[in-house]
């Protein structure tokens, strides 16, 4: 079910079904991508595994486990609403005995949604209600609208970093190409994207923003409590008008394929039973 929220400036929806964005909205202009064929989503959360293990299989307590899809489950969750204000909107979603199968952990997921002004702050908490420690990973994938003005196309817009950045992509044959060399922005094409996500892991940066020389429309992702930031757009397919901006805790769990076990995962995020862990970023319109 579909819920609302607004300031003055801006005005949102999120959906019960996977505490999911739909819409933000600043006078006629819509920010996000609308769910169309080329991406069948909006603004997914990733959680408790942000992409999936090569094999889909993991180990918890010496057990093995399948994770069926990419990105965990909570974006294919229902989830409750816990709250709804004129400026908030707020979600939870608890284990039970289908995520227990995949993800041998008792907990709750809340997620909030707070407008103010042209700025949309999205605060995820963790919290542990087992009896023992949990592993996860967690973060966001907002799509957004590109081009965001009528005058403009994909290929007029550039990613631009709070700060110079060097990213290295690493390609299917073992070679290497640079996408950006102690430099702060790169322009978007759609072969750009031909290897699929290009992510930055520990970013000097703590904002991104999507903009163009020929509009004053433009998207920026706050996020300080990420040591990965990541864009994607699918290639090759120009009905796909979106970029995504993701911010995740730390880069995906297929980084950390040589450890089967998920309390040895580098990357993982540790909780200790009865403990939460908050993890917010924010949007911002213009």
């Amino acid at each position: 079910m579909l819920y609302t929220a607004k300031s003055k400036k801006v005005t949102i929806s999120a959906d019960t079904f996977g505490a999911e964005l739909h819409s933000i909205k600043a006078g006629k202009t819509e920010y996000l991508w609308q769910c169309g064929e080329s991406w069948k989503r909006y603004a997914p959360i990733l959680f408790p595994f942000v992409c999936n293990t090569s094999t889909k299989k993991y180990k918890s307590g010496g057990v093995e486990y399948t994770m069926p899809t990419n990105h965990g489950f909570a974006r294919d969750s229902e989830f409750t609403l816990v709250e709804t204000t004129e400026n908030s909107i707020e979600f939870s979603l608890e284990s039970n005995k289908k995520t227990i199968e995949i993800y041998p952990y008792s907990f709750r997921l809340t997620v909030k949604y707070e407008v103010c002004e042209n700025t949309v702050k999205v605060i995820n908490i963790v919290e542990n209600t087992d009896e023992k420690s949990m592993y996860f990973y967690l973060g966001s994938h907002p799509a957004f609208n590109c081009p965001l003005d009528e005058n403009t196309s994909f290929d007029d817009y550039k990613i631009v970093y709070q700060k110079p950045e060097t990213i290295i992509q690493t390609l299917p044959d073992g070679k290497e190409r640079t996408i950006l060399d102690n430099s702060d922005s790169f322009g978007l094409t759609r072969e750009l994207f031909d290897y699929d996500v290009i992510l930055k892991d520990k970013p000097n940066s703590k904002s991104i923003t999507l903009c163009s020389d020929k509009t004053s429309r433009k998207v920026t992702v706050n996020f300080p409590d990420s040591d990965c930031i990541a864009v994607w757009s699918p290639s090759g397919d120009n009905n796909a008008s979106f970029v995504c901006l993701e911010a995740w805790t730390s880069v995906p769990i297929y980084f950390d394929d040589e450890v089967e076990d998920i309390e040895l995962k580098p990357h993982a995020i540790k909780l200790a039973s009865g403990s939460k862990y908050t993890y917010s970023y924010e949007i911002v319109v213009e």
